[in-house]
Formats: structure tokens, sequence, C-alpha cells
């Protein structure tokens, strides 16, 4: 599937598609990135955010319709912020499915998704808060004080 043809020609996508692509006609060798890598290019493809950074903190912001704040996890491994959870169909979904109700198309994406983001060394890995309002997860990072200068050492001279 030629990817230019759906809008999507980002260098970013393009490599995405060329692994994807890879990794099904070499399905029976070991060679290439492993399922789990690419899942996880996968989510992290499809999960855009935005981040700012203020005089005091940084601010990520990630689009997240119609999840609700349990489906989504904010976690600090490390020095990096990681952003993950699940969409997964709603639950009257099953029952249409039961009545002979098809889907003629579906565009909104259900499964995993992911982000990561390596914090600078001045942020407070302890002052981290997460909000998610009408589907717009904001984290918000806050900023260590940046250190005092250094006051110069005064030695006195002695006479000998």
């Amino acid at each position: 599937m030629d990817i230019s043809l759906m809008g999507f020609d980002t260098p970013f996508l393009h490599n995405l598609h060329h692994i994807l692509e890879a990794t099904e006609d070499k399905k029976s060798t070991n060679s290439g990135p492993t399922r789990a890598y690419v899942r996880d290019a996968r989510a992290m493809a499809a999960t855009p955010a935005d981040v700012k950074e203020y005089p005091t903190s940084y601010v990520f912001i990630v689009d997240m319709p119609g999840l609700k704040s349990g489906d989504i996890k904010v976690e600090v491994e490390e020095n990096v912020l990681v952003i993950n959870g699940e969409r997964k169909r709603e639950n009257d979904e099953a029952d249409e499915e039961k009545k002979g109700v098809k889907y003629v198309r579906m565009e909104r994406r259900i499964g995993k998704f992911m982000r990561k983001f390596v914090l600078p060394e001045n942020a407070n890995v302890d002052k981290i808060s997460a909000v998610c309002q009408d589907g717009v997860l904001t984290v918000t990072v806050e900023k260590l004080p940046p250190p005092e200068p250094k006051k110069p050492k005064t030695i006195q001279v002695k006479v000998a």
C-alpha cells in the first residue's frame, strides 16, 4: 500500500511503513525489529502531542477523545515521562454485532497508545500533575529551581 496516496507522506510515517512491510515479509526470520517494537512504534505514531515550556514548568498536551481517566496511565521511568493506555470498543458494539449491525466505515482508532518524552535535567519528577478534561490530557511537570550561583571564595594571603 502506498502511504503517499493517503496524504501521510512524512519521513517518520514513511520509515514506520517500511519497517512494518519488512516485518510482514520476514516473519519467519529473526532479523529486523521485534513485534513489541513495531507495536510501540504504531502506538506512538498514532498519539500526537504538544509540549510547551513555561518559566516554571513543562506542559504536555495530548488529545485523548472518548477516554476516561482510568484508561490513561502516566508514569515516570527514571527521567522519561510515559503516557499510555488503551481505547476499547464500546460495550454496546458487541450487542450490535449480534443483531447483524456491521460497520460501513471505521475510522476511530481503538487499541493501545503510548508516548514517551525524555525530560530535561531541570524537571522535578516529584512534582508532576495530570488532568484529563474534555478529551485533552494535560500533564504538568514542574521545573527545579535554578541552582544558586557559586560565590567566589576569598582566601586571605598571609605575610611570611
